[in-house]
């Protein structure tokens, strides 16, 4: 194993940038290889078009003569651009993309052959669902399973292969995917913000959920990753010593690009570029050989479409860079891990940002009245939002002093909370001409043109404003947006309803105006989500027994914080919503759940094997070495042999101590592991991976950890951390 880790390093070493082309101006190249709306116009008849658009704007049914011939077209356009096969691009509860590829070509009854594709292959397929996560809505043995077209999101052209994302839903009607939540989600938001919307001005007739992601990841030379079975297999290193420089001289974070990784860059922007995918901005992140990548907002769903898409294409583009990308949360341990920023706002068709003050005190009101709702929509739903995004990876980061806490708390500035407090404290129920005058021109007024560098950022908050969006900071570097962006969707959405019943109770009960009404529910809105507004630093202990006071939950492990996802509360909520019903609900708990433990259970037989297999063998073999060395002194030195050898006995005796350590604990790890697969109960079984068998990874690494710094650098198996974390 020793001569892998040389070989890699003597290979990485001799790693050469590999040159990149620009293709030219990236607006003239931009969504080349997306049938796109321009694309579309050239291709389709204009009823064909018209029928797609309906279908993107207004949700309408696309009739399949209309299928037909946008099938017909779609099928043209590839063919001109060198495309062999189609795909129905999906989304499975896997946390990876799917696709099965079929050829345009086909057979004719004379013998010969034709490039064919149609409406029926365009709009529906059905691919094998047995072998997706279904958490119990299919048995094995019923296969059958549909991916149907989305329209919203543009056919795209990878390779040789047309994509069509899709949505995958089960044979019975229930949704096993993450697209499909997603759209009903944002139909909602669509629905209730609209109708708050027509208060100010009656014009609007649809919102949009915009989602702009910030991507960070860790990029390795690829044959170094390979000799760490850890890293290939689970994702992260599940053992390594710290180097001596780490990030510690925050030299890395904004610096100047090595020159290998920013080619890898250059060429994933081309690729994003043809595929439609706005990036914009890389630069260095926080910990050595972490990078990230941002693109201009998008509406919500093209935006985790390309997400999704991005996370894919990083990887093939890596690899022709002699790279991997490592998009674990904590690929590393004692330096940052990687998150996945979901900056999230709502937009009306009339071109306004619901959450970007305006410069009258009517807009401002509008724009107090969706951020408001959103704080409130939090914080009725805060263990949700947790919950959203609990994994088995992301549980590294949180509330480990480098991300956001596991407790929700929205962060919102100095200057807006000094506002909220003031309406707070306006008088309830009708106003006084005076108080009217005061409360529009004094409070809501007071809010500046552009808001966005009001106040300093608060990087420790999970949900922050930034201006003219919030900022849901805690998601994890792996994660499909789709997950958080349902249910944050939706949340919003349940709240902008019930707050138009209240408003429009108040309006024609007590009699009051409109803009009175608004007011009045808001300032009760403010009172009520109190709790949940949090200025300080949340890695502190002072912050996690302030929010016990507050009533706020946190939920440090997954297991604990997936319970939220099923409790009658949120299976009503979407319910309610039309978001998911209560099968699909408990279906998505059942999948995270056993996923959590089988990541876990990975790990373990993975650490396991190393520790054995690779690190006692080694250990015993320097161990060896040092034993006969001991002799020959011995041999030398006879009487003063105690004195003279007194070292390296001690070494040995260390090195003894250390492989016991190793063994005894991973037979308490196979034990504890062998106790946790027996429980048949998901929740259950999953507290016992999380609580008896996760907690004895860190003895193992300790013991190994160890190892690495007694053991002669030449023998040691596994590539280290000082050899895989500075590339240049």
């Amino acid at each position: 194993m020793s001569k892998l880790r040389f070989h890699a390093i003597k290979e990485s070493l001799a790693y050469k940038s590999i040159h990149v082309e620009e293709k030219g101006r990236r607006s003239n190249v931009f969504g080349e290889n997306v049938f796109n709306e321009n694309t579309m116009r050239q291709y389709l008849t204009n009823d064909a078009f018209k029928g797609v658009i309906n279908a993107i704007n207004h949700g309408k049914k696309i009739d399949r003569s209309i299928a037909d011939q946008v099938a017909s077209s779609m099928k043209d356009w590839a063919l001109s651009k060198g495309v062999t096969h189609y795909t129905h691009w999906f989304q499975p509860l896997t946390g990876v993309t799917a696709e099965k590829h079929d050829a345009f070509f086909e057979t004719t009854d004379d013998g010969m052959a034709i490039e064919k594709f149609g409406g029926n292959q365009l709009v529906q397929q059905e691919p094998d669902a047995s072998s997706f996560p279904s958490g119990g809505i299919r048995n094995t043995f019923e296969a059958r399973g549909y991916t149907a077209w989305d329209p919203t999101s543009p056919a795209f052209i990878y390779g040789t292969t047309l994509c069509i994302p899709t949505i995958f839903v089960a044979y019975t009607g229930e949704a096993l995917d993450y697209k499909t939540p997603l759209l009903r989600a944002l139909h909602a938001v669509d629905d209730a913000a609209t109708a708050v919307c027509k208060y100010f001005d009656k014009n609007v007739k649809k919102v949009t959920s915009s989602l702009g992601w910030e991507q960070e990841y860790f990029l390795v030379d690829k044959l170094l990753a390979a000799s760490r079975p850890d890293l290939m297999l689970t994702g992260r290193t599940l053992l390594g010593h710290s180097p001596a420089k780490g990030q510690q001289l925050d030299d890395h974070y904004f610096g100047s690009i090595p020159n290998r990784a920013l080619n890898f860059m250059r060429e994933l922007e081309n690729e994003c570029m043809l595929l439609g995918i706005p990036v914009k901005t890389r630069h260095n992140e926080v910990a050595p050989n972490q990078f990230e990548v941002a693109p201009i907002y998008e509406e919500a769903n093209l935006a985790v479409d390309h997400n999704s898409l991005l996370m894919d294409v990083m990887g093939r583009v890596a690899s022709k860079h002699n790279f991997k990308v490592l998009l674990h949360e904590k690929p590393f341990a004692g330096i940052n891990g990687s998150g996945k920023h979901n900056n999230w706002s709502l937009s009306t068709d009339t071109g306004i940002n619901l959450l970007q003050p305006g410069k009258t005190p009517m807009s401002n009101l509008q724009f107090l009245t969706f951020f408001i709702n959103t704080i409130k929509a939090v914080h009725e739903n805060e263990a949700l939002l947790r919950a959203a995004i609990a994994s088995a990876s992301n549980d590294h980061r949180l509330g480990a002093n480098e991300a956001p806490p596991a407790i929700i708390s929205v962060f919102i500035g100095k200057q807006l909370t000094k506002v909220l407090e003031e309406l707070e404290g306006v008088t309830k129920g009708k106003l006084s001409p005076q108080e009217k005058t005061e409360l529009k021109l004094n409070v809501v007024g007071k809010i500046p043109d552009v808001l966005l560098d009001n106040t300093d950022r608060n990087r420790t908050s999970p949900f922050a404003f930034t201006g003219n969006k919030f900022e849901f900071r805690a998601v994890g570097s792996t994660a499909n947006c789709g997950k958080p962006m349902t249910i944050l969707n939706t949340i919003v959405a349940k709240q902008l309803k019930d707050f138009k019943v209240e408003v429009d109770a108040l309006v024609n009960k007590k009699d009051l105006k409109k803009d009175e009404a608004v007011f009045n529910v808001l300032r009760e809105y403010i009172k009520s989500s109190r709790a949940i507004l949090f200025e300080g630093n949340g890695y502190g202990e002072a912050w996690e027994k302030e929010a016990k006071k507050r009533g706020l939950s946190n939920n440090k492990t997954t297991p604990e914080a997936l319970k939220a996802k099923i409790s009658k509360k949120t299976i009503t909520l979407f319910e309610e919503m039309k978001v998911m019903s209560k099968i699909e609900t408990e279906a998505r708990y059942e999948i995270d759940m056993e996923a959590y433990s089988l990541h876990i259970q990975i790990e373990g037989r993975v650490l396991g094997d190393i520790a054995r297999n690779h690190i006692v063998p080694t250990a015993v073999k320097y161990q060896n070495i040092l034993i006969e060395n001991v002799r020959g002194l011995k041999g030398i030195f006879d009487k003063k042999f105690e004195s003279v050898a007194k070292e390296q006995i001690n070494l040995i005796e260390d090195i003894s101590k250390h492989i016991e350590g190793i063994n005894s604990n991973v037979t308490k790890m196979i034990d504890e592991r062998r106790n946790a697969n027996a429980i048949i109960d998901i929740e259950k079984k999953a507290l016992a991976y999380c609580n008896k068998v996760k907690p004895i990874f860190n003895d193992i690494r300790y013991h190994c950890d160890k190892l690495e710094l007694l053991v002669d650098d030449e023998i040691w198996p596994l590539t280290k951390y000082r050899e895989m974390l500075f590339t240049r």
